[in-house]
């Protein structure tokens, strides 16, 4: 084999960032289309999808099911048409040219085009002292940044599942690690990190403020009783979720607008030939599952055409 089959061989048709329901929906019409793709989804238990615990209203359910339910059997689907699904979080994108690549924490993937469908669950620095100390012991993600806690004590400030899954990751470096959540109970129970011997705790707790000089020293914490402490660490890990777009990999690589969101024309298209937007990360008016599913079918048509230079998208009928 020739070093320009083995490399041609190590470039996907469609990497889709982001496996919620518009994520995955367009990996199911394009790998029916026969494209190398590949789904970089930073957790199957993140997104707003992944957090809902019942949906009744989208089409062709018989009964209620969590979302979580739901995804699953968009997932399962898009791997049975020839999808590859690979947990990973992407931290940055290389979208000019011909041959494009996206970045991950293990590693990186070239490809020929890429639609984002990474939803709006994201948020400003709402904390004080949470921008100030971003790098310098503020960190949104538990796999990048774990190695440099070892035997440390560090917090994860949250309640989701994907919150838990991230503290129990950090418990195998650091020596302590506390789960501070402002709610009363997780979003997830019996999870086997819970019961790790040095993670702690702590609900109806609120983070007021991250403190330090150069770097991380300690938060500041408001229980449920408004009673005041604070505590001692080195590091200081948020998954907090909001209702942003969720674009920080790009680095200003694409056109945003002011509200952070990427414009996509009806097709899905950006503002960069073979490169695709889908779902709640175009700031779409009408915020639903079954949008986010047209969005992502649109999207993988949309790179079919660029993809085999047609001018009209290929119906997909089955």
């Amino acid at each position: 084999m020739t070093d320009t089959q083995s490399s041609a061989e190590n470039i996907y048709d469609v990497v889709i960032i982001g496996g919620g329901p518009g994520g995955l929906s367009a990996a199911q019409y394009a790998s029916r289309a026969k494209l190398r793709t590949v789904v970089l989804d930073k957790s199957a238990a993140a997104g707003a999808l992944a957090y809902t615990s019942h949906i009744e209203n989208y089409p062709g359910l018989v009964n209620p099911v969590s979302g979580k339910e739901l995804l699953d059997i968009f997932r399962n689907q898009a791997i049975k048409f020839g999808a590859e699904y690979v947990e990973a979080q992407v931290i940055g994108v290389k979208l000019d040219g011909e041959v494009k690549e996206v970045f991950t924490i293990t590693g990186g993937y070239k490809t020929r085009s890429i639609i984002i469908a990474t939803g709006s669950m994201g948020r400003k620095a709402s904390m004080k002292g949470e921008a100030e100390f971003l790098g310098r012991g503020v960190s949104y993600c538990a796999v990048c940044d774990a190695a440099f806690y070892k035997d440390k004590t560090v917090c994860v400030i949250g309640n989701s599942e994907e919150a838990v899954k991230e503290a129990g990751y950090l418990t195998r470096f650091a020596k302590t690690v506390y789960l501070i959540s402002p709610t009363k109970k997780l979003k997830v129970e019996g999870h086997p990190s819970l019961e790790l011997p040095n993670l702690t705790v702590l609900l109806e707790t609120a983070v007021t403020a991250i403190e330090g000089n150069d770097i991380v020293e300690k938060v500041r914490l408001t229980d449920a009783a408004k009673k005041e402490s604070e505590l001692l660490l080195d590091g200081v890990f948020v998954y907090l979720s909001g209702n942003k777009p969720v674009v920080d990999f790009l680095y200003g690589g694409l056109e945003l607008t002011e509200e952070g969101c990427i414009p996509a024309n009806r097709m899905m298209e950006t503002s960069i030939p073979g490169v695709f937007a889908a779902g709640d990360v175009t700031c779409t008016e009408v915020r639903q599952v079954v949008t986010a599913v047209a969005n992502g079918c649109l999207a993988a048509l949309s790179a079919e055409k660029f993809l085999h230079n047609r001018t009209k998208s290929r119906s997909d009928w089955g």
